[in-house]
């Protein structure tokens, strides 16, 4: 719809929606109020994570087959596997190493396959492939998903001056309270061996009695068994029985008859074997700081609050400490805490948030106002909580990925503000009302600022159709983007016209603001910024302090700045503008201009190919772990392997002995793979 201009010369449009909006101001007043406090909730209650949710298509399956070579491996457990596993349609890559007592199958789908369906074809591939297995294959395969979501938030490492057998009991201890934070998977520890009874037989004495190892085999399986007798009625009443027959003792088993010959000649175990309760031969080592230590590997569940989680786990360590449960002599490190950083990442996004709003409106109030900046710069603020409000619907968390989307939409979040708030403002100053203002300035360039953001958002758009492993990781990028900038649209269309009309005012902005409405503004905006403290939204409150301490120094001298930007410097400006352009549009010019910007463009090129940039993944950072890696001559004994390590730790102690006030841990590991 068009109308007339007051002159009766030009036409003004106005846009429906912005129409819509203006007629019903208080329902949008109220609309905003109820986004600001979803947007809050949102915030508060998304989860937080480092990395977004991926479902990497890998499959595996390890099969133990001990006491073989690796050519004995291949042969008899690899291939077979492979055989039927090939034929599983959409495999990308299927690979396979065979090692000592040991056989492993890695199998990669195309992107475009279901994990749940790979991993069940896999499985009735194997199941297909047993047939053609060793008979005394004591372990089936194991089909495994390879889940990147499953790895540790956190490791809790326990060292001090304890035996094995107490810091396993500690560890057993705080996995079962710390598996009962809702927020938490599973714990897994690591650096202990299995406890294992240890039958140690004399060859002599067993060949003096005339046994086997087979006869020692079958007493004891015969005797560690407890099962069902049947079922007796007593009193009318049916009742089942059981034989309790399992081992409880380590004396029960030495006690055990092996040899029997009507009722003489009773050989017990303990006349040819030592019944020894111990731990399953040490495969590693593990020391933290030259002291044994037992990890706590904490695994949370998906889509569950980072922070929260290890925040409710540090909750549990302090208790335990307190209860007396752990010892105060036990030494808890906690390593790879992923919270350090998201805590960063959100603490960065804050401030961004905080920082852009101050220079947006720095800048803005320069040219036109205190009042119109602020209402320009409400869009980044208002913009955001929209796009949290949108993205918790979605189910997206917030990590790495979303928060660089938002920082990165910042400085574009303002740039419809900007020009429908000066518009507004030049049609004030043509003598329309408030509400005739906000309608005919919006609709006159609705058009063009919506036309320009999707011109944006398209260049986005793409990007969310990335596939494979990658597009599953960057698409959270693109698509935070697209709904901060469709975000920002709404606001620079529906809010912010109908703020502009129901809060600004009719008033010479040469004329510097009255100390008594500055001291009740001030009030007003430092009260909300304490409910903001006092309800838990620190960063709110930061921001709407700032804004409070902007209106101040704004009454104070940013005012005639302010004046004597727009009133002596920013005419200059545009004279010095308009003599650039002439100049520039003067004659041949234009074309020397033009091949100048070409020119550049190509010694840009040139510059970049000259330098041998190259292109990475991710930047190079500054490392935060430095690792050593020793290798040992293969067949070498893991008491020797740990031997040398112990001297290796004295002399890595004896480097790092000027800087240690700044190291955090040594953690060293001994065993197969690892040194």
């Amino acid at each position: 719809m068009e109308k007339n201009d007051l002159t009766g010369t030009k036409l003004v449009r106005e846009f429906g929606l912005t129409t819509f909006a203006l007629r019903n101001r208080n329902t949008v007043i109220l609309m905003t109020l109820l986004l600001v406090l979803f947007g809050l909730m949102a915030y508060r209650t998304m989860p937080l994570e480092m990395f977004p949710q991926i479902n990497l298509p890998y499959v595996y399956v390890n099969t133990i087959y001990a006491g073989n070579s690796p050519v004995d491996i291949e042969n008899l457990i690899t291939r077979p596997l492979e055989k039927e596993i090939n034929a599983i349609s959409g495999i990308k890559q299927l690979r396979s190493v065979s090692a000592q007592d040991n056989s492993n199958v890695f199998i990669e789908f195309n992107s475009n396959v279901k994990i749940d369906k790979a991993l069940r074809d896999v499985k009735d591939a194997v199941d297909k492939a047993k047939s053609e297995l060793p008979n005394d294959l004591r372990i089936d395969p194991m089909v495994i998903e390879l889940d990147v979501n499953e790895f540790p938030i956190i490791n809790v490492n326990l060292s001090g001056d304890f035996s094995i057998d107490e810091l396993k009991d500690y560890a057993e201890y705080l996995k079962d309270e710390i598996e009962t934070i809702p927020e938490i998977s599973k714990v897994q520890i690591s650096g202990l061996n299995e406890r294992q009874i240890q039958i140690n037989v004399d060859p002599l004495k067993m060949e003096a009695y005339k046994l086997g190892f087979n006869d020692i085999e079958n007493a004891v399986s015969a005797e560690n068994i407890s099962s069902g007798a049947g079922e007796l009625v007593v009193d009318k009443t049916t009742r089942s029985i059981r034989t309790i027959g399992e081992f409880k003792r380590i004396g029960e088993i030495a006690d055990l008859i092996i040899k029997e010959e009507d009722g003489k000649d009773i050989v017990y175990l303990r006349d040819v074997a030592e019944v020894v309760d111990s731990f399953e031969d040490t495969l590693s080592y593990a020391r933290l700081n030259r002291l044994p230590v037992v990890s706590l590997q904490v695994i949370k569940k998906a889509r569950e609050n980072l922070i929260v989680a290890i925040d409710k786990l540090n909750i549990v360590l302090t208790k335990a400490r307190q209860a007396k449960s752990i010892p105060a002599s036990l030494s808890i490190n906690q390593s790879n805490d992923q919270s350090q950083y998201v805590r960063s990442m959100v603490s960065d996004l804050e401030n961004s948030i905080i920082l852009g709003v101050i220079f947006v409106v720095g800048v803005l109030f320069m040219f036109l106002g205190l009042r119109n900046a602020l209402f320009v710069g409400l869009a980044i603020p208002m913009s955001m909580l929209i796009s949290f409000i949108v993205l918790n619907a979605l189910g997206a968390t917030v990590n790495m990925m979303v928060l660089f989307g938002l920082v990165l939409a910042l400085g574009m979040l303002v740039d419809n503000g900007i020009v429908v708030v000066e518009n507004i403002h030049r049609f004030i100053g043509r003598g329309y009302s408030l509400f005739d203002a906000a309608r005919y300035a919006t609709g006159e360039i609705a058009v063009p600022i919506i036309t320009s953001s999707l011109t944006t958002l398209m260049a986005f758009f793409p990007l969310l159709f990335w596939k494979g492993v990658m597009g599953q990781f960057m698409k959270h990028l693109p698509m935070t983007l697209i709904i901060a900038l469709s975000a920002s649209l709404f606001v620079a269309l529906v809010i912010n016209p109908v703020l502009t009309s129901r809060f600004i005012k009719r008033e010479d902005e040469s004329r510097r603001p009255l100390w008594k409405k500055t001291r009740r503004n001030l009030a007003v905006i430092a009260g909300l910024a304490g409910l903001c403290y006092v309800a838990g939204f620190t960063a709110l409150g930061t921001f709407t302090l700032i804004m409070a301490l902007l209106v101040a120094f704004y009454q104070l001298f940013l005012f005639d700045l302010s004046a004597w930007f727009q009133r002596e410097l920013f005419p200059r400006l545009e004279v010095s503008y308009l003599k650039l352009l002439r100049f520039t549009l003067k004659g041949k010019n234009s074309i020397w201009s033009l091949a100048t910007v070409f020119a550049l463009l190509f010694v840009s090129i040139a510059f970049f190919i000259a330098r041998h940039g190259g292109v990475l993944f991710f930047p190079v950072n500054e490392p935060r772990f430095i690792n050593v890696f020793a290798e040992l001559p293969i067949g070498s004994d893991i008491q020797a392997s740990d031997e040398f390590m112990r001297g290796l730790e004295d002399r890595i102690y004896q480097v790092l002995q000027p800087e240690m006030p700044y190291v955090e841990s040594v953690l060293t590991t001994v065993g197969k793979g690892v040194g």
